[in-house]
């Protein structure tokens, strides 16, 4: 793909902790009339909400925690669509890569690939493209596949949430306690508690917060569901 295949550039936002990486990816992309560079920073010097502030198009990260990545975003920050996200120099670990495609990442490189392939990879992820390697691509399929064939999924491959649930989901969103969203919806806590256990484990969550956000990168919107 050349530098003119796009129209205006893709806007990078670049949070790297290895500062050698760091200074060479931006140095790199800057060099590519089709990448901007909107920001080049570590985590300790921004914020999720800086991210989204910026409106780039791809998050560039070589660190996973749950707390940066699309879903976790979008849960903490209001903001209604996700960002997309390349994880780079990651390791081959099968937990983690599942962690980081729960949390909305479509871009997965692991420590060998070259700056070519991380340039190649902000592309294909900015289209919406899935950038991950073969094996652990494989894995997803078979992890897929186990769990459409267990109970609680419907025709999409996803954990099933009733309308309640899902009003009671963006509530919790929002922040709010589980006394909170019981007197919201008109329920007890005792209920709203047994709610976010069966929600918790149908999405294999172990907090509140993982759990939003492993119901957005599920394609659920939590959007105007709060009505009781």
């Amino acid at each position: 793909m050349s530098d003119t295949d796009l129209g205006s550039p893709i806007r990078v936002f670049l949070v790297l902790q290895n500062r050698l990486l760091r200074d060479a990816l931006e140095r790199l992309f800057r060099k590519r009339a089709d990448l901007l560079v909107v920001a080049c920073t570590r985590q300790e010097e921004c914020t999720p909400q800086t991210v989204v502030d910026s409106q780039c198009d791809v998050l560039v990260l070589d660190f996973l925690d749950e707390r940066w990545l699309p879903a976790h975003i979008c849960a903490s920050t209001g903001v209604s669509s996700a960002i997309k996200s390349l994880l780079i120099c990651m390791s081959d670990d099968r937990e983690q890569f599942f962690t980081a495609v729960r949390g909305g990442t479509t871009g997965y490189l692991l420590k060998e690939a070259s700056t070519a392939d991380v340039v190649s990879a902000v592309r294909s992820t900015f289209r919406g493209e899935a950038v991950c390697p073969p094996r652990l691509c494989a894995e997803l399929f078979q992890n897929l596949s186990r769990t459409a064939a267990g109970s609680g999924t419907n025709s999409y491959g996803r954990p099933t949430l009733t309308l309640r649930q899902q009003r009671l989901a963006s509530l919790v969103a929002k922040g709010m306690s589980n006394k909170e969203v019981a007197a919201h919806l008109n329920l007890s806590e005792f209920t709203v508690k047994n709610h976010m256990r069966r929600i918790m484990k149908r999405f294999g969550a172990r907090s509140r917060n993982q759990a939003i956000a492993a119901i957005l990168s599920h394609g659920y919107s939590l959007a105007n569901k709060s009505a009781p």
